[in-house]
C-alpha cells in the first residue's frame, strides 16, 4: 500500500524532477561507475528512503529510470511510497566510459591527467575512456525525458531517477545552454535532484531551472523582483 502524503501545490506547468540515485560502494571510493551495474550500499539505500519520503509530496504522474541497479532501485523506493509504477529507460544510463569504468579520481590523475581535467571541466567533446561525449549522453538522455513526459498531464510532475553525469547534461541541454557553457552546472550530490519547469513563455519545448543539486521540495516563487 502506497504511504499517504501531503502534497505541495500542483503547478501550471508540467515539471521534470531530475533524480540522482543513492550512493554505491565505488561512490564512497570515488570511482568512475560509468555503465557498471553497481548496487546501492546501506547508505544509499538510507539515502532512497528519505528522499522518497520527501518526493512523493510532488504527487508525480510518471516515474522513468535508467535500467542500472542503482538507479532502478532507488525508483523503486519512490513507486512504493506513491503507487505510481516505475519505467525503466536506458537512454538514462549513465555515460559509458570505457577504459575509465571502475578506475579511482587519483588514478586518472596521475595516468590520464590531461583528458582527465578537460572532462572535469566539463568539456563536451572529451570521450572518457574512449567511451561517450556528454553531447552524445545528453542526446539520449533528454530523449528518454521526452518519452517519459509523454505520459504526464498539463501541470503534472515526471521524476526522472538516472545518475550525476547523465543528469547534468539533460539540465544543460533542456535549459539550452551554449555547449562552452555546461561547464558552469555543477554536479548532483547522491539523492539529491534538479527540477526544471516548463517555461511556455518562451515556447514549445523551454524549461527553467528551479533548483539544482536540491534536496528540499520547491517553494512557490511569489515575485520574480523585489
Amino acid at each position: 500500500m502506497p504511504t499517504r502524503t501531503s502534497t505541495i501545490p500542483r503547478p501550471a506547468t508540467r515539471r521534470i524532477v531530475l533524480w540522482r540515485h543513492g550512493r554505491t560502494a565505488w561512490n564512497s571510493q570515488m570511482r568512475f561507475q560509468g555503465q557498471t551495474d553497481i548496487p546501492l550500499d546501506d547508505t544509499g539505500r538510507e539515502q532512497a528512503r528519505w528522499a522518497a519520503a520527501r518526493l512523493a509530496a510532488l504527487a508525480p504522474e510518471a516515474i522513468i529510470a535508467s535500467d542500472l541497479q542503482r538507479a532502478a532501485d532507488t525508483a523503486a523506493v519512490l513507486s512504493s511510497v506513491t503507487g505510481v509504477p516505475v519505467q525503466l529507460d536506458p537512454g538514462l544510463r549513465e555515460t559509458y566510459a570505457g577504459a575509465w569504468q571502475g578506475r579511482t579520481a587519483t588514478e586518472l590523475a596521475e595516468t590520464d591527467g590531461e583528458v582527465y581535467a578537460a572532462w572535469l571541466r566539463g568539456e563536451p567533446d572529451v570521450r572518457p575512456g574512449g567511451g561517450e561525449t556528454r553531447w552524445e549522453v545528453a542526446a539520449r538522455t533528454s530523449e528518454a525525458l521526452k518519452r517519459g513526459l509523454a505520459g504526464v498531464g498539463p501541470g503534472g510532475t515526471l521524476v526522472a531517477v538516472t545518475h550525476g553525469g547523465a543528469a547534468r547534461t539533460a539540465v544543460a541541454m533542456l535549459l539550452a545552454l551554449p555547449v562552452e557553457c555546461w561547464g558552469v552546472l555543477g554536479g548532483l550530490s547522491n539523492c539529491c535532484w534538479s527540477v526544471l519547469l516548463e517555461d511556455v513563455r518562451r515556447g514549445p519545448g523551454a524549461w527553467r531551472l528551479e533548483e539544482h543539486n536540491a534536496g528540499s521540495l520547491p517553494e512557490p516563487v511569489l515575485t520574480e523582483e523585489g
